[in-house]
């Protein structure tokens, strides 16, 4: 037999294995998924997510054995759901519960010691804790308390995470996961704009089957996945046509969502990038004059909203919000009302929708001020990291950050995403890093060349 044919032979036994296992899998999937929708369909809220989301952490369990991180990795794309799932008076999310199980995965079996610049994120993380966990005691209810443990998750449980994620060397692959998720979500609303746009209905466009999604959560996801589409770092190995076709997807989403936040947001990291990276002339004015009609939209959407005098259009609304958190703020001015306050019975009912002045409500000027230290702390860690992956870090992270000027902050994923972005780029590069020094050092036992290594005779 010719070397030729022994290649297609062993290449068609790779394949027929590979589907093998595949379709082991798929089987093993559905078997759990429709056992677990049977039993929870009418004990639980939202039963069919809860089946599958009970079902590929079994199929993840199942792998651990052999990939250790296998259920952060399953997590991976769960982070981007914000359906709810519960059983009995429970609710959660699918992304915190997601990140929760990620995290207990990461913890345990992620690679230790954490590189100096994850060490430092997490201490400004404890900083911001320490300053609301007065507020907890100044304002002590269950919402609150539940609230603080929240809050710690998503901003370090999600950078541990991803450091695990990046320093056990899945950084590509969780990146293209989240992006590959976000471009199906992509494609649906692109779907669901084409058929509002066919009956004359121009307004916003988000998801509505198989799970319906809110267009300021999909656009927010849409502008992280286009951030990370739009850098391809080099370590992560995209190609170009790839990454510019998921990059193109991504804004056509976020434009037909509608959402002014998550275009502002996009619009920061690409200046961010723009400014950091070693780009032509010719780019840096490319990219720049693409960034004008989304500029556009947003103003032009605005003036309309204006123009129209509405006093129930979002503009208007925000601004009577603003008016009415800063009355209630002045009512416990240091410590705040509580963390989800606007749960509590009295209070006023809704969450801010600016990050600075919804903390400020909630932990008054101490739990701001920490806030305040925590981000601006965070982005000069990611500033001053190689650029190679600090440059997708503090873009995705700064994104996050001007979105929250005019939106809710504290919402499970719109937090969690970037900073699981974050943690995958510091532990790609402490991996990168440690196999420098490996190489540095040479093989085991190697002996030393030169005078030191020779005996005095």
């Amino acid at each position: 037999m010719s070397s030729t044919k022994e290649r297609r032979a062993i290449r068609h036994l790779r394949i027929v294995e590979w589907w093998s296992g595949v379709w082991r899998w798929v089987l093993m999937a559905f078997g759990a998924v429709a056992v677990i929708y049977l039993l929870l369909d009418r004990g639980a809220s939202g039963g069919a997510v809860m089946a599958v989301v009970l079902a590929a952490f079994i199929v993840a369990a199942s792998l651990t054995g052999s990939k250790p991180l296998a259920i952060a990795l399953f997590a991976v794309p769960g982070l981007l759901i914000p359906q709810r799932i519960g059983i009995g008076g429970g609710d959660l999310s699918v992304s915190d519960a997601a990140l929760a199980a990620a995290f207990g995965t990461a913890l345990l079996l992620g690679q230790r010691p954490y590189s100096p610049p994850l060490r430092r994120l997490l201490m400004l993380s404890l900083v911001y804790q320490f300053a609301t966990l007065i507020t907890v005691i100044a304002n002590p209810y269950l919402a609150n308390t539940f609230e603080w443990f929240h809050a710690w998750l998503l901003v370090s449980g999600a950078l541990i995470v991803g450091w695990a994620l990046g320093a056990a060397g899945y950084g590509r692959l969780a990146l293209s996961l989240i992006v590959f998720t976000a471009c199906v979500l992509a494609f649906i609303t692109l779907v669901q704009a084409v058929s509002q746009y066919a009956v004359g209905n121009f307004g916003p466009a988000a998801p509505s089957w198989p799970i319906s999604m809110h267009k300021n959560f999909v656009g927010t996801v849409f502008a992280f996945a286009a951030i990370i589409a739009y850098l391809n770092p080099d370590w992560v190995g995209w190609t170009k046509g790839w990454s510019r076709l998921a990059f193109w997807m991504l804004v056509a989403g976020t434009v037909a969502s509608q959402s002014r936040q998550a275009l502002i947001g996009l619009m920061a990291a690409v200046m961010v990038a723009v400014i950091r990276r070693s780009t032509s002339r010719r780019s840096r004015i490319l990219i720049l004059l693409l960034l004008i009609p989304a500029a556009w939209l947003i103003i032009s959407m605005v003036v309309e909203q204006v123009q129209s005098q509405n006093q129930h259009n979002s503009v208007f609304q925000r601004l009577d919000w603003f008016r009415e958190v800063y009355r209630f703020w002045r009512e416990a001015p240091i410590f705040g009302h509580g963390l989800r306050y606007w749960y509590q019975p009295g209070n006023l009912p809704y969450q801010p929708p600016q990050g600075e002045l919804e903390v400020l409500a909630s932990a008054g000027v101490v739990g701001l001020a920490a806030f305040v230290v925590m981000w601006i702390g965070v982005l000069l860690v990611l500033w001053h990291i190689d650029p190679r992956f600090g440059t997708l870090a503090v873009a995705v992270v700064f994104s996050r950050l001007v979105q929250a000027q005019f939106d809710l902050f504290w919402v499970a994923a719109q937090v969690s995403i970037p900073f699981v972005i974050a943690g995958v780029c510091l532990g790609a590069m402490a991996r990168e890093e440690r196999r420098a020094d490996a190489e540095a050092l040479g093989p085991p036992g190697r002996a030393l060349v030169g005078p030191a290594s020779r005996g005095v005779r």
